[in-house]
């Protein structure tokens, strides 16, 4: 920070009355971690203030939030995570991909932990059990991983010839492998075979879309995380271009260009996610609060794109959409 706005920001605490100050020094803290970034959680983070606001909090009012966003830099979670902890927050909220509860869970044992992901948090070690999650540590579990069946079968619906189906990873993934096997069971059930790369640079998707390309994939499904979070538009772009149909777990995959996205609904699990935070802030043990298993599901499909596609999306599939994009 510059001296002059150093100076500025000490002005500006200064003004404030004595009172005011003393109660914002006496309002709990709330620590906020994603991996995602400010810019491509905006819809997120407004569904986490109106689940806190069903519990009586208001940020300003009776409750402040420090912000940490990793905007995608899984390798910066931890630094990220450690300042909160140091800080000594009344809670730690940690949304935006699996990588943020991975990052804060091995840092402390006593400040709590909310968390919303899309992985398995039993199979990744987060909670012992969903039912009992025991220690710091329970959440929002919004099942955007253990959807592949579904989707490929979207898919096949969508192309029923298709026999080679692309699978995008973010390299850095915790939920990479297990995604993998998921989807090859899947594909392999309707007799189609998984065409996989891995993408964790901008250079190493043009590679990656590269790879598809010499492969020749009639279909890609993409993986839900951080990374390509704040690249879905270009990676809609990449797929226009070749003439590839796309599927993700994301809403804002299908809004931002991608033909197809089915998941659960990401904003619903964070503002369940405020919910719980707000309980815990009223005094309510992690331990005691079984992870939520968030199941509002929805189809978007994205007629803009697929007339670019040149594809006709069968009338039943339209009809089973929750949400379509003209």
């Amino acid at each position: 920070m510059k001296r002059r706005e150093f100076i500025a920001l000490l002005s500006g605490v200064a003004a404030q009355p004595f009172h005011a100050r003393a109660q914002q020094a006496t309002l709990p803290v709330i620590g906020y971690l994603s991996s995602r970034s400010l810019k491509n959680s905006k819809d997120i983070v407004a569904a986490f203030h109106q689940g806190l606001s069903e519990k009586g909090y208001v940020e300003g009012r009776n409750v402040l939030i420090q912000y940490r966003f990793a905007a995608g830099h899984l390798d910066g979670l931890s630094s990220l995570a450690s300042d909160l902890v140091q800080r000594n927050v009344n809670v730690i909220v940690a949304t935006g991909g699996t990588s943020s509860v991975l990052a804060v869970k091995p840092i402390t044992t006593s400040i709590p932990i909310v968390f919303a992901m899309g992985g398995d948090p039993v199979g990744l070690g987060v909670v012992e059990s969903l039912a009992r999650p025991t220690g710091n540590v329970t959440g929002v579990n919004f099942l955007v991983n253990g959807l592949a069946p579904k989707e490929i079968e979207l898919l096949h619906e969508l192309l029923p010839s298709a026999s080679l189906i692309g699978f995008l990873g973010a390299t850095n993934d915790p939920n990479l492998l297990p995604d993998i096997r998921e989807l090859e069971e899947a594909a392999a059930a309707l007799s189609k075979k998984l065409v996989v790369v891995k993408a964790g640079t901008d250079d190493e998707l043009d590679s990656a879309f590269a790879a598809l390309a010499n492969q020749r994939v009639s279909a890609l499904f993409v993986q839900v995380g951080p990374f390509f979070g704040d690249r879905f538009p270009k990676i809609a772009d990449l797929a226009i271009r070749q003439a590839l149909p796309t599927i993700s777990g994301l809403k804002d995959f299908a809004v931002n260009g991608g033909l197809l996205s089915y998941g659960t609904s990401i904003t619903d699990a964070n503002r369940q996610l405020g919910v719980y935070t707000g309980l815990v802030l009223q005094g309510t043990a992690p331990a005691n609060l079984p992870v939520v298993q968030s199941a509002r599901f929805e189809l978007v499909i994205n007629l803009r794109t697929a007339k670019a596609l040149r594809l006709a999306i069968p009338s039943t599939l339209l009809a089973r959409a929750d949400e379509i994009i003209e």
